[in-house]
């Protein structure tokens, strides 16, 4: 393992995507589509996926008729990404605390708690105002962030799992301030085994609205879960946040 942060390292392996291959994309597909219910996208409209990965719902936004963009730190998630370009899907592979496009999109994503990772308040606040200020005026932000009572109320301090012949041993736990885990995976093609970790900071819905306040952004409606049932500060699973950029108002 190298010294450089753990997101990149995580992300940027095969096993990242073998542990989380059994996500609902039924589940997945519906949320996307309740959210556009919602907004009301018009056609052809422009979007970003931020943090995309392999860009699964970017390539779903592309299917609905929007012209996507897809931006993500993990170089072989983009060049797998890159296989489903068109003429209005594009991916990039690039670092959500680095600014983007300005005033381009209409609308912003960052799905499944994409956020959340860095090791400073700035380095959030940086990745948000990237998201905010890639959007045009009376843009749209929505952040599905994991919603942290829920979770400290449900937490599992281990899990194991078997995919595809590999074993995943996860140990679960938090402070104060994070949630974190420490994946050891056994691969029979491996003398060893390999560990990882995850790490996401325990932001809430004050934070949110402090963070996005400082980019003019204003939150608009905030759901509990992939439903876009109400959001519950204790019941909700998740909390999706959907933001409007309040700049030159």
């Amino acid at each position: 393992m190298s010294a450089q942060p753990w997101f990149k390292d995580w992300f940027n392996s095969p096993y990242y995507h073998r542990l989380y291959a059994n996500r609902d994309e039924k589940e997945a597909a519906g949320f996307i589509d309740g959210l556009l219910e919602y907004l009301q996208p018009g056609p052809g409209s422009r979007m970003v996926d931020v943090a995309c990965g392999r860009g699964r719902h970017s390539v779903y936004l592309n299917a609905k008729g929007f012209d996507v963009t897809g931006i993500d730190l993990s170089p072989d998630s983009i060049s797998f990404a890159k296989n489903f370009e068109n003429d209005h899907l594009h991916f990039y592979q690039h670092d959500m605390r680095q600014p983007f496009w300005t005033r381009y999109f209409g609308y912003a994503f960052n799905f499944f708690t994409s956020f959340g990772y860095f090791n400073s308040w700035r380095e959030h606040q940086n990745a948000i105002r990237t998201m905010t200020r890639c959007l045009v005026p009376d843009g749209w932000l929505v952040i599905d962030y994991l919603n942290t009572p829920y979770w400290e109320d449900h937490f599992v301090p281990k899990m194991e799992r078997e995919q595809d012949g590999i074993l995943f041993h996860v140990h679960k736990r938090m402070d104060r301030g994070h949630f974190y885990k420490k994946i050891v995976i056994e691969d029979g093609k491996v003398p060893h085994p390999i560990v990882f970790r995850e790490q996401v900071a325990k932001f809430s819905l004050e934070d949110f609205e402090k963070m996005l306040s400082l980019q003019q952004m204003q939150i608009r409606e905030v759901f509990g879960d992939y439903q876009l049932g109400s959001y519950q500060p204790k019941e909700s699973p998740r909390m999706v946040i959907i933001a409007e950029n309040m700049a030159n108002k």
